[in-house]
């Protein structure tokens, strides 16, 4: 009996403190894998922090200082991507099964000449060098003196720095006749022999005399590793979004294509043209809970020996000298018609410093303020795209005191901006084309495509749309780039059905300033690129091209991404040229001449 009673209080003991050892061991483990969690979370959030201030974002101090207290408070955190999460196909060169045809069409009609590869440790003195390249005037064809009308062929024969002449092509050049004493300059078409010798073929336009200027932009070499940087580094660019609500505020990455599983992702792909955009998901908020887009920065460091392909005055649109005469004398134009046959044709050329097209266009000079007003009289000007084509709606305001400016309170550059001449009837409008868009902060709403919004305008005679888009896609594979103006074109198309008497201008891509720390994402070769896919996208549309990379070229005044006045004025002219021709019938009937 007293068995009876001690046994069961015994193991009743023993039983309660194996529970007790069992419940501290789950404490004990929970504590453990928390304190791990932690450490694994501030490892990563601390890698993610360090990675973007090598991209010179330094989180804390940049958000602070580029968000507008009126558009969101200060973020206090952003959200990483945790690396042992697993990753989803990230492609930045996906095209739609019904465009993948029509996009590896327009990349084969761009695709640059075989350049050669670039190992670790090449040597610069075995690339292009300018300073020992040269190039020569060949005789006119069939003798004798040179006239207006004829064609001038220049052999350009590129060497390397230990003077070598070059074996292969792909080296980018510039060529132009200029006169500066008359104010007159014309584009050259260079053509790649792909043996390290280059023919530039001219048009003589006018009378007198006619300098020949040669320039290396970039070695072949260098075109390999911008090729090269766009395939490994889609993604250097990146951007960035805040998401709020109440007192919670978080800023996270977005762009184009984001690699992480989907649940981790906010996704904003337009509905109606399918262009992709993504941001990760905050740790705390919805994605429904955007409020803000902005440009965060550059993410990409180039090995140093790369740079060297890149030098100012070395190799970098500097100046190849001639072997001979550098100059000829134009002759006035033969009256017998025994010019030769212009093989290529140029968009146009300067002359007293105006723009004379050659697309069969009169190119009217809008002097004042008078002439341009009477001009817009009754017109409405939409303006969509970057800040290339916001500088036309800054020119018009600033140099026609009529039309003013209406404050939307829109942040910064990046608008919407309006303008009005209530008198004359005159409405102008500004708005910057959807993401991808390196602008200060804005608000995410305003991020509209261009394509959505013709679907809103209704268009017709006294109707004039203005739509310029590459600077911002620079940086990206060109198949993001030729996402963006197959959707516009389409866009553009429904327009001109419904309302055909729409006067549309489509302003290409131009030349840019040389600056070693923007070349990795903007450099001329990759604005090349964009100038030759907006020719070929828009051939055959009933369109005008207003050619901002041949006035650019073909202009004195040095290379800017946003050209100088005297360029701007030109162009506009070519606008209003397009608004109110000659005869008062709209040239808007050319279908896309080239």
């Amino acid at each position: 009996m007293q068995n009876g009673i001690k046994t069961p209080l015994l193991n009743e003991g023993r039983g309660s403190k194996n529970r007790c050892l069992m419940k501290c061991s789950f404490i004990l483990l929970f504590m453990v894998l928390s304190v791990v969690s932690f450490m694994l979370y501030y490892m990563d959030f601390n890698d993610q922090s360090s990675f973007i201030s090598g991209g010179k974002l330094c989180i804390f101090r940049k958000i602070t200082n580029i968000i507008p207290t009126k558009m969101a408070p200060v973020p206090t955190t952003i959200t990483p991507l945790r690396p042992t999460e697993p990753a989803s196909v990230c492609s930045f060169h996906s095209a739609s099964p019904e465009n993948a045809t029509e996009v590896n069409l327009l990349k084969e009609s761009i695709a640059w000449p075989e350049t050669p590869s670039v190992p670790p440790g090449f040597s610069l003195n075995d690339t292009s060098d300018p300073a020992h390249s040269t190039f020569t005037i060949l005789p006119r064809r069939g003798g004798g003196s040179w006239h207006v009308g004829d064609q001038l062929e220049v052999l350009i024969k590129v060497s390397d720095f230990r003077g070598r002449p070059r074996k292969s092509g792909g080296d980018l050049l510039y060529a132009r006749l200029q006169n500066r004493a008359v104010f007159a300059g014309v584009a050259g078409k260079v053509f790649d022999h792909r043996n390290g010798s280059y023919t530039a073929v001219f048009s003589l336009l006018w009378e007198g005399d006619a300098q020949v200027e040669v320039s290396l932009v970039h070695p072949s070499e260098g075109i390999t590793v911008l090729a090269k940087v766009t395939q490994e580094y889609p993604d250097r660019a990146y951007f960035l979004s805040v998401f709020r609500s109440g007192s919670i505020s978080e800023t996270v990455r977005c762009n184009v294509c984001l690699k992480g599983p989907k649940e981790k992702l906010c996704n904003y792909t337009d509905l109606h043209t399918g262009e992709p955009w993504f941001c990760y998901k905050p740790n705390k908020l919805t994605c429904d809970k955007r409020i803000t887009h902005v440009k965060g920065g550059v993410i990409f460091k180039p090995k140093f020996n790369k740079n060297q392909l890149f030098q100012s005055g070395v190799n970098m649109k500097v100046s190849i000298p001639s072997s001979g005469p550098s100059s000829i004398n134009i002759l006035p134009k033969l009256k017998d018609g025994a010019n030769e046959i212009v093989k290529t044709k140029p968009a146009g050329y300067y002359y007293q410093g105006a723009w004379q097209a050659l697309d069969g266009t009169t190119v009217r000079q809008f002097n004042n303020a008078t002439a341009r007003t009477q001009c817009l009289k009754g017109k409405v000007v939409h303006l969509y795209g970057d800040s290339t084509v916001r500088q036309f709606f800054e020119f018009l305001i600033q140099t026609t005191p009529d039309i003013k400016k209406f404050d939307l309170k829109s942040p910064g550059t990046a608008g919407p901006y309006l303008a009005l001449d209530y008198k004359n009837n005159i409405l102008l409008t500004y708005r910057c084309h959807g993401t991808p868009i390196l602008y200060t902060p804005m608000m995410a709403v305003e991020t509209r495509h261009i394509a959505t919004e013709l679907r809103t305008v209704a268009g017709g005679p006294n109707t004039v749309i203005v739509i310029s888009v590459w600077a911002h896609f620079t940086s990206f594979p060109i198949e993001v780039y030729i996402r963006r103006l197959l959707n516009i074109k389409r866009a553009v198309v429904e327009l001109l059905t419904r309302s055909p008497d729409t006067l549309v201008i489509i302003r290409t891509s131009n030349p840019k300033g040389s600056v070693l720390s923007e070349i990795w994402t903007s450099s001329d070769w990759y604005a090349l690129q964009c100038y030759k896919v907006v020719k070929e996208i828009f051939k055959g549309v009933n369109v005008q091209l207003l050619d901002a990379w041949e006035m650019c070229v073909s202009h004195h005044l040095p290379h800017s991404l946003h050209p100088q006045p005297p360029i701007i004025k030109n162009m506009i002219d070519v606008v209003l040229s397009h608004t109110c021709p000659l005869g008062g019938k709209q040239s808007g009937k050319q279908s896309g001449k080239q």
